[in-house]
């Protein structure tokens, strides 16, 4: 199914807690709720899920016939070569991912990419015609225009080593790593805050289909008081229960014009 672009957007990364069995029975639950959501069929917003790689074809097939998306959690840099336990993003393409989330934390820190890579990896996903869920934020908790300069600078780095940032569908996440499996998500006025600067720069810098996108425990209730800032939702764990998930597209169907207008 082509991709056509939503209003708002809401991700789910299932990262690497559940087992195959699990996973099948999630994203089964969450199309049985969501497939037929007037949310989704309006085309009003779309949510994209990023299962483990050697579930994206069960995910896929469960959520065919539907507007459900599946994207990544990762992809290389490199579309073919001699890169032993890499995944191609040709190969993502083809399985049918439309996103892959790119410079999250965990990738930060745990498998220390650096700025240098998460720009080729944008490249990459450009490349093969996959939406980049641009993962940005501060390290630390700052509470100053510093952690808007530091983010800042994430964007501009994942972006300007590409000739298509300019016209090809983006998504940048914030995501202070502070906020991430908290037990709250950063504040709405700092994410209001950090979130007006990312679009900013984003319009600075010409990008012309973008959403911005928060995540770090995020949950039901957050977007009343942060969706002027903000265009969707990355979410993690809350979401692994599926009331919270729905709970979340309903919120996104109330405030928005097309559900006050039915």
């Amino acid at each position: 199914m082509p991709f056509i672009r939503p209003e708002k957007v809401v991700g789910v990364s299932l990262k690497m807690y559940m087992d195959r069995e699990a996973t099948i029975a999630w994203v089964k639950e969450v199309k049985s709720l969501l497939a037929e959501h007037p949310a989704v069929i309006s085309d009003y917003l779309s949510i994209f899920v990023l299962p483990s790689y050697p579930l994206i074809n069960d995910v896929k097939s469960i959520f065919q016939g539907t507007k459900l998306i599946v994207g990544s959690q990762n992809l290389s840099h490199e579309d073919s070569g001699a890169l032993t336990g890499e995944v191609s993003p040709v190969v993502l393409k083809q399985l049918g991912c439309e996103f892959a989330a790119i410079g999250h934390y965990e990738r930060r820190t745990h498998f220390k990419e650096n700025e240098d890579e998460i720009a080729m990896k944008v490249i990459a996903a450009y490349r093969n015609e996959i939406t980049p869920v641009i993962c940005v934020g501060e390290a630390t908790y700052i509470d100053d225009e510093s952690a808007e300069l530091e983010t800042i600078a994430q964007v501009q780095s994942a972006l300007l080593s590409s000739p298509e940032y300019k016209d090809a569908p983006t998504v940048i996440a914030y995501e202070p790593s502070w906020a991430i499996g908290a037990e709250a998500p950063a504040s709405p006025a700092h994410i209001n805050r950090i979130c007006a600067a990312i679009r900013k720069e984003a319009l600075t810098l010409g990008l012309s289909k973008f959403w911005v996108i928060y995540g770090g425990s995020a949950g039901p209730g957050l977007l009343e008081e942060v969706s002027t800032s903000i265009d969707g939702l990355f979410l993690g764990r809350m979401a692994h229960e599926t009331d919270a998930l729905v709970e979340v597209v309903d919120e996104f169907w109330s405030e928005s014009d097309v559900s006050n207008v039915s």
